[in-house]
C-alpha cells in the first residue's frame, strides 16, 4: 500500500514562508509526476502544483511566482516551498501522484493569520 507523508506546515503571518515535504515511495515517486493538493474548509480539494520526472513544473495561478515545487529523486521527497502567504493560503496541503490515487496521507495543515 502506498504511504504518502507529509510534513512543515504550521501558522504563519501574512506574507511569511513555510516549506512543505512530503516522502513517497519509491517505487512511485520515480516514474510518477508528483503533486501538491490543498483543501480549503467548506472547498474541493484542488492541485497547485505539480512536477514531472523530468522535472517539469505546472501551477495554480493563484499561486504563480509565491510556490516553487521540486523534487529530490535520492530522498524520493517532494518539496512546495511557499513565499508570500495569504489568508486564502489556508488549507490541508496534502501530495499525490498527477493524477492522484488512493489512498490520501494525512496532509498537513497549513493556516496564514495574523
Amino acid at each position: 500500500q502506498v504511504q504518502l507523508v507529509e510534513s512543515g506546515g504550521g501558522l504563519v503571518q501574512p506574507g511569511g514562508s513555510l516549506r512543505l515535504s512530503c516522502a513517497a515511495p519509491g517505487s512511485i515517486f520515480r516514474l510518477k509526476t508528483m503533486g501538491w493538493y490543498r483543501q480549503a474548509p467548506r472547498k474541493q480539494r484542488e492541485l497547485v502544483a505539480a512536477i514531472s520526472s523530468f522535472g517539469s513544473t505546472n501551477y495554480l495561478d493563484s499561486v504563480k511566482g509565491r510556490f516553487a515545487i521540486s523534487r529530490d529523486s535520492a530522498k524520493n521527497t517532494v518539496y512546495l516551498q511557499m513565499n508570500s502567504l495569504k489568508p486564502e493560503d489556508t488549507a490541508v496541503y496534502y501530495c499525490n501522484t498527477v493524477p492522484s490515487a488512493d489512498p490520501w496521507g494525512q496532509g498537513t495543515q497549513v493556516t496564514v493569520s495574523s
